[in-house]
């Protein structure tokens, strides 16, 4: 345990490199017509139960009660104190030190026990079996999916890729992609009208072969493979998928061109920081390719911590802290951290009561959010009380019943980025079913 333990020193550190940050421009600085949403998707379901621990008395001494061995130590021995706005004690995970200073901004918030639903549930109703439920619940896949589109039924696009949808017309001619996953393929950032582009850090995005010497020997064969794509075969389908291979190409070499989207901001070399460093390029480049709407989506996995979960979560979740502070610092950097808001998200929760030495598959869990637009310095939605077999359990383990639907948050995060309300019934069909619709977590 004593390897988890953050020291006074380094504490005072990180606290000062992040609060020597300026603060008082920020607002001056969000007249510019540019909004982006940057997804960190936690995935293998990150046990929220031991990224934001309550410090009242009596919750505590529950909390360590029910958590056994997986229980994280009190304040002394490193946990990292928050209080609320309205003076509610709480205390974040050791690993996420380099953005506990940003609490005290009030940059950084949490949102309690959010996850997928089909209508408010309660206990009781799912203990009579009167409950209508999300299909599969505690299944990776299902709740994956779930997640990402937003809602409890799953579905063919994600929300970030219908918010992008709403708002497709503020990017008016650009080619720029409004919507990019650095991990690979995303639900998240898949829409009807916004395709999804994938950009990897590392790989350039160019195509074997289109190297060759001499020098006008690549250009005649890049020249005669934009010509083939350009071409009106008439399929719609294949006319999508060389337009996706056109603007990667031109992503790529944009990318790679000197000194476009430069960051001075130091990113960990994590698989994660490098991820947030290509978000942090692209954003840079929104001037110069006139886009002014972009969702973005990267990922961390690790988090289905069946045993070992103590000293895993904590390395995670320092991976986490550390890139998410070094992104808040290049949005102040390229000065958008007004306009630029970034969330956790992971399928699911996991169980409060432990099994071994990890946990198992929950269901709701609790999320981090930070901006300069972010209403921060507090827990937004219900906060449970530690209780095997509680209201707020959907069995006897601990599994949350979520009090919060992904189509409030969403919904919340996609106001604050341009869909009016017409958009926001398209792109949450659900969210006439829960209230409020609006969490009051941005500004």
């Amino acid at each position: 345990m004593t390897t988890r333990n953050t020291t006074r020193r380094a504490l005072r550190h990180a606290a000062c490199a992040l609060t020597a940050t300026p603060a008082l421009p920020l607002q001056a600085q969000a007249t510019e017509d540019y909004r982006a949403l940057v997804c960190i998707f936690l995935a293998g379901g990150c046990d929220g139960h031991n990224v934001l621990v309550p410090q009242g008395a009596a919750a505590y001494a529950a909390y360590r009660q029910i958590r056994g061995g997986l229980a994280l130590p009190d304040q002394s021995a490193g946990l990292l104190p928050i209080t609320t706005t309205d003076g509610v004690a709480y205390a974040l995970n050791s690993g996420l030190q380099a953005i506990h200073p940003l609490w005290a901004q009030r940059r950084l918030g949490a949102i309690a026990n959010v996850g997928p639903l089909l209508a408010p549930t309660t206990r009781a109703q799912i203990m009579n079996g009167t409950a209508t439920l999300p299909a599969n619940l505690f299944s990776h896949s299902d709740q994956l999916q779930q997640t990402q589109a937003g809602n409890g039924s799953g579905g063919g696009t994600g929300w970030g890729g219908r918010a992008a949808d709403a708002v497709v017309a503020r990017n008016g001619a650009s080619r720029f992609p409004a919507a990019v996953s650095m991990a690979g393929g995303a639900l998240f950032t898949s829409g009807a009208q916004v395709p999804s582009a994938s950009l990897v850090p590392g790989f350039n995005l160019d195509v074997s072969g289109m190297s060759t010497w001499p020098a006008p020997a690549t250009a005649a064969r890049v020249q005669a493979l934009n010509e083939i794509l350009a071409l009106d075969g008439g399929v719609r389908l294949i006319q999508a998928a060389n337009q996706v291979r056109r603007d990667a190409l031109s992503l790529g070499a944009l990318l790679r061109s000197s000194g476009a989207g430069t960051v001075g901001t130091v990113f960990p070399g994590t698989d994660l920081g490098l991820q947030l460093q290509q978000v942090a390029r692209a954003i840079a480049l929104r001037g110069s390719v006139g886009v002014r709407r972009q969702v973005f989506f990267v990922q961390l996995g690790g988090f289905d911590t069946h045993s070992g979960q103590s000293w895993q979560q904590w390395d995670l979740l320092r991976q986490l802290g550390d890139a998410m502070a070094a992104f808040y610092n290049a949005t102040v950097e390229l000065g958008v951290a007004p306009l630029v808001t970034s969330f956790t998200q992971s399928e699911f929760g996991r169980s409060l009561q432990p099994s071994g030495s990890g946990t198992d598959h929950g269901w709701g869990n609790h999320h981090l959010i930070l901006g300069g637009a972010v209403r921060g310095g507090q827990v937004y939605g219900h906060f449970p009380y530690p209780a095997l077999g509680g209201v707020d359990d959907a069995g006897s383990r601990g599994a949350l019943i979520p009090s919060t639907s992904l189509e409030q948050f969403g919904a919340t995060l996609a106001r604050w980025f341009g869909v009016d309300a017409a958009g926001l019934a398209a792109a949450f069909p659900a969210l006439s079913a829960f209230a409020p619709q609006d969490l009051g977590f941005m500004a």
